[in-house]
């Protein structure tokens, strides 16, 4: 349990800090009454065709669902790259990980599900881990098979040099 929620507030943090999150969804009511004089404006609706952004509290806990509707566990973790890329997300199954690509699902955050375009027998055929036995996602070979199975080609990593002060 502390382990989770470990993982899921250093998610939160990174993603706050690669500004991943936004600081309200558009719509929301302020968390703070505003000072008197102080005006206080809607965001503006995402337009058409816009890229959608996620808050990882959206993502984890996440339903995750197959063709034909058939259910395939919740989104338990989130994986980022070096630079800071989302890259994986890792489904958990009755305690069986799975790893899905993150261009793999297609997200209903208001029904908190997200729809992966591959049978259940293929999703079946994918291999399992639990937490004491991750997987090294970062050799090319694991991200092609990976990949393969949602039939989606890794984009190429980006390494971004990070010196300490």
């Amino acid at each position: 349990m502390l382990s989770k929620v470990i993982r899921t507030s250093a998610a939160a943090a990174f993603l706050l800090t690669a500004g991943f999150i936004t600081a309200q969804e558009p719509g929301a009511v302020p968390a703070t009454a505003p000072q008197a004089g102080v005006r206080v404006q809607a965001q503006p609706q995402p337009a058409a065709g816009a890229v959608a952004t996620y808050r990882a509290k959206q993502i984890l806990g996440t339903k995750i669902v197959l063709q034909g509707n058939a259910a395939a566990g919740t989104v338990d973790d989130i994986v980022f790259d070096s630079a800071g890329n989302l890259e994986y997300l890792i489904v958990n199954n009755d305690g069986k990980l799975v790893t899905v690509p993150w261009d793999a699902a297609r997200f209903d955050v208001k029904s908190q599900t997200a729809t992966l375009t591959i049978t259940p027998e293929v999703y079946r055929t994918i291999p399992t881990y639990t937490p004491t036995t991750y997987p090294d996602y970062w050799t090319p070979d694991y991200r092609t098979t990976t990949y393969k199975f949602y039939n989606l080609t890794p984009r190429e990593l980006r390494r971004i040099d990070r010196r300490n002060p």
